[in-house]
């Protein structure tokens, strides 16, 4: 069959059909990363594979042939971010050389949920290092352990991050699905300078138990696809209640073991879908337009378009620095506390892994410095009332005098914007250029978002949000799953050197 662009039920009818097994695919896709990853177009996208996986899919296979499959995930291969606990023979670093060595004592719960249904862990893809979170002129995709990430569309642009790997990985058909994780638009911007789907789930939808952090009032994690079938797929596979992560406490009731349900061909008629322009849009007139092609395609298949519903704090959450406030203070605890629940770990406190850095300035620091992690280490703990106010400001300005106040005033289903601009030129020398990406307010909140492809800029992808209140994943999957059916904008990348 054809392997590339497959989806899962494709896949799965294959292996019903005995015209695959689990390791035939998984040797595709090693012998894939070799040839689009390691060589050609150097990706990047991987980090390791997993040395087990091809025992692993023999072992499903065998039990797919004795007992039939677990679900839908049965022998799919998935990757990991690097920032995704395994307990297993792979490394889990966030793309540091600080980490490496580093043992957890167990699978982050994602990791064990998805072995649990079947799936083949492939091996660990690449990132911004430390999600993104170490310096203020990084540059997205690179890390030391990875090298720096490129995009398949155009090679000499940008996969935004920090879930830079995972995406690129979809993307390039070097794995089925894959995770990510998103504190603010690591998720959301890669899905759609990469072409894919990409679900940033409500924060207490999935566990973030074994991932190395930055912050646990905004970091989630999330599966890429090249679908919203598949997309949904994973997420089902990866939510529920976890001990250690209280914060799944809150979701009893509100997570469901199978997201596809709520997937309807004609989910956009009736809908009420808000443009939230102020401060989304008037960045770039080529996405402008493309964004307002899509709103006219919802149109013609029966959404009500409120256009504008624009969130009343938008400009006042651009100019805080409460987000920031809150992330030094949540990233030096929260690395605490990962770092301390290690089996082994050759750093144990953020002091340690800036001390790191300096001593391997040449491999760590050649690109960008630390000046992120040198803040956050100098704030005080989190009883501390400037970190207690910024959280409370971060809330009420996202949550009731933003997205909930906005959807209430005129009753929406969901707001839309786009995701973020094309990908910008890698640029070592001055670090990232950012073409406005507009995922604040749902990472202030903890909201849900999902990403679609929305079209193509000079061969240069760009996606579609869908945002909404806390636990409307369902809704927003029937909108984004609708728009899809709708107008199928993925398109296979080209590998170009560089946009036309």
């Amino acid at each position: 069959m054809q392997l590339q662009e497959a989806t899962i039920a494709e896949l799965q009818h294959a292996m019903e059909e005995g015209e695959l097994s689990s390791r035939q695919l998984t040797e595709w896709y090693i012998e894939r990363i070799q040839q689009l990853d390691k060589e050609g177009p150097s990706l990047h996208a991987i980090i390791e594979i997993n040395p087990e996986a091809l025992e692993i899919a023999t072992s499903l296979d065998q039990e797919r042939a004795l007992k039939g499959k677990r679900g839908q995930l049965h022998g799919i291969p998935v990757l990991l971010k690097d920032n995704i606990a395994t307990a297993d023979r792979m490394e889990t670093t966030a793309g540091s050389l600080a980490l490496l060595g580093a043992r957890p004592i167990r699978d982050a719960y994602v990791a064990q949920q998805l072995r649990a249904a079947g799936a083949i862990i492939l091996g660990k893809a690449n990132l911004s290092e430390w999600a993104n979170i170490r310096s203020s002129d990084s540059s997205s995709g690179w890390s030391a352990r990875g090298g720096q990430c490129r995009n398949p569309y155009v090679l000499d642009r940008t996969p935004s991050g920090s879930s830079s790997g995972s995406a690129v990985a979809v993307s390039a058909n070097l794995v089925t699905v894959s995770l990510g994780t998103e504190t603010d638009g690591s998720i959301l911007s890669p899905a759609s300078t990469n072409g894919v789907v990409g679900i940033k789930p409500t924060v207490g939808l999935t566990s973030r138990a074994g991932v190395i952090p930055i912050s646990h009032s905004q970091d989630t994690v999330g599966p890429f696809a090249r679908t919203v079938t598949d997309a949904a797929i994973v997420l089902s596979a990866i939510t529920g209640i976890d001990e250690h992560d209280t914060a799944t406490y809150s979701n009893g009731g509100q997570s469901h073991k199978d997201y596809t349900q709520f997937l309807v061909a004609d989910g956009l008629r009736g809908a009420r879908i808000g443009v939230a322009r102020q401060t989304y849009f008037g960045r770039n007139e080529k996405v402008q337009k493309l964004i307002d092609l899509a709103l006219q395609c919802m149109q013609e298949q029966g959404a009500i378009i409120i256009d504008p519903a624009n969130i009343f704090t938008s400009e006042q959450m651009a100019a805080s620095e409460s987000e920031m406030t809150v992330m030094l203070y949540e990233l030096k605890a929260d690395m605490h506390t990962y770092l301390s629940d290690l089996e082994q770990s050759p750093v144990h406190s953020l002091q340690d892994i800036i001390d790191f850095n300096r001593e391997h300035a040449d491999e760590e620091m050649p690109f960008f410095g630390q000046d992120i992690f040198e803040q956050a280490q100098q704030t005080p703990g989190l009883d501390d009332p400037r970190y207690q106010n910024a959280l409370a400001e971060n809330h009420r300005l996202s949550r009731e005098e933003g997205i909930d106040k906005i959807m209430d005033t005129y009753q929406l289903d969901a707001l839309v914007a786009p995701t973020c601009g094309p990908a910008w030129c890698i640029d070592h020398a001055n670090g990232d250029l950012f073409t406005g990406v507009n995922t604040q307010a749902t990472a202030l909140s903890g909201y849900p978002a999902v990403s679609v492809p929305a079209g193509y800029i000079f061969d240069l992808p760009v996606g579609i949000t869908f945002m909404g209140r806390a636990y409307s994943e369902p809704t927003l999957l029937k909108l984004a799953y609708a728009f899809e059916q709708a107008t199928h904008q993925r398109k296979e990348p080209r590998y170009l050197p560089t946009a036309k």
